[in-house]
């Protein structure tokens, strides 16, 4: 007889669900038995395609005979649908951003708690091997203290299909509520996830998509690092340019597609054409295509990130992390991934199976939204915001 497997519920079976089909399917610590989405033609591929159970709402699918959920519904019903699953007495796994407040974060943590049941945050690319490799290779201290951190990313975010929340900061759209939480738990999980402080600028540039696409933060840790973060998703330069062309999942991308998503928005039309294009796209919908099956891919990068020590600099790629010495260079290979993403089951079945508090917990994950939403108070206040809700590691 086998180990006992995790038997996963999901919530909201859409795009951030079929990014981690291929570590639910391949991972043998985990079973797919349960589905909970409000689109009629998602459960109808879900069930023919896990032959798992479905269920229109998610109180129904939490009161079934499943070890954990994976919240992965936009980003204004992660707090509900985790206080339900609390109720139920479900661990959960959670989509970044954890919420949008941090009311909300409050609200989760404290139902977790109250219930007994554990709350991890996830995916984000501080699960990333090789980040997980560099943080080892910092707290060696082979290479002096940690001084600097220097992360940027160029991509074609904002010209994405998108809904017409996804356009709107105040429901958790743009790329501070998206794509910040990458790099700010990237670079907290190797400084120590102490920031002190924040400043930052953030850049609305095109009228027709009227949320933030860009931005610039220095953050200030307790332990005296500081880190530099800037992001742009304006579909002009790609910084995938700087890892030889692998993208973000780890696979292969094709350089001469080179402004193929403004140019699928621009055919689109409008906005309501644009929501039907992206639901025609997505998990089960009449376009959609599936990527699970993709070739032998690397690990996941996040642009360009530099961790810089008295007696090094440090930087990760999608195969491992090339260190920068005083006087030669240096590469520590990783294997390629037998399971992208297995990083996320490593914390789940700890907590599930042993009762194991994860890293990237409710209260890691509430430090990382003080830092983001700093970022858009910064900016709007152009002050420098001090922060009181950090935790370290």
């Amino acid at each position: 007889m086998g180990a006992r497997r995790i038997r996963l519920g999901v919530a909201g079976i859409g795009r951030a669900f079929s990014f981690m089909i291929p570590t639910f399917r391949d991972d043998p610590r985990v079973e797919i038995v349960a589905g909970f989405d409000p689109r009629s033609e998602a459960r109808a591929r879900f069930a023919q395609e896990f032959g798992a159970a479905t269920y229109d709402t998610m109180e129904a699918m939490c009161a079934s005979d499943i070890d954990a959920v994976y919240i992965a519904s936009p980003h204004q019903f992660h707090a509900p649908q985790l206080e339900i699953a609390a109720a139920h007495g479900k661990h959960a796994l959670v989509e970044k951003p954890m919420a949008l407040s941090l009311s909300e974060c409050e609200r989760m943590i404290a139902a977790t708690r109250s219930a007994g049941v554990h709350l991890i945050v996830g995916h984000s690319h501080s699960f990333d091997a090789p980040i997980i490799k560099l943080r080892a290779l910092v707290e060696s201290g082979a290479y002096g203290r940690l001084r600097m951190i220097t992360a940027l990313n160029f991509t074609d975010f904002l010209y994405r299909p998108r809904r017409p929340e996804e356009l709107d900061t105040g429901q958790g759209g743009g790329a501070v509520y998206n794509q910040a939480p990458h790099q700010v738990e990237m670079i907290r999980l190797i400084a120590g996830g102490r920031v002190k402080s924040v400043r930052a600028m953030t850049g609305v540039w095109d009228a027709t998509r009227p949320t933030e696409g860009a931005y610039n933060a220095f953050l200030t840790f307790e332990n005296g690092v500081t880190a530099t973060m800037t992001y742009s998703g304006y579909a002009h330069f790609d910084s995938d340019e700087f890892t030889g062309w692998i993208a973000e999942s780890g696979l292969p991308k094709d350089p001469a597609k080179y402004g193929a998503s403004r140019a699928a928005i621009a055919a689109s039309g409008d906005i309501a054409r644009e929501t039907a294009l992206k639901n025609a796209r997505n998990y089960g919908g009449a376009d959609y295509a599936d990527a699970s099956q993709a070739p032998a891919r690397q690990h996941q990068t996040f642009g360009l990130l530099i961790a810089s020590c008295e007696h090094g600099d440090l930087r990760p790629f999608a195969n491992g992390v090339r260190i920068y010495g005083d006087m030669a260079q240096a590469f520590e290979p990783l294997a390629p991934p037998a399971v992208p993403r297995s990083e996320v089951i490593d914390e789940l079945a700890a907590a599930v199976f042993a009762n194991v508090a994860p890293l990237h917990s409710g209260e890691w994950s509430r430090a990382t939204m003080e830092v983001c939403l700093a970022l858009l108070q910064s900016a709007r206040e152009g002050r420098e915001i001090e922060m009181t809700r950090q935790v370290g590691l």
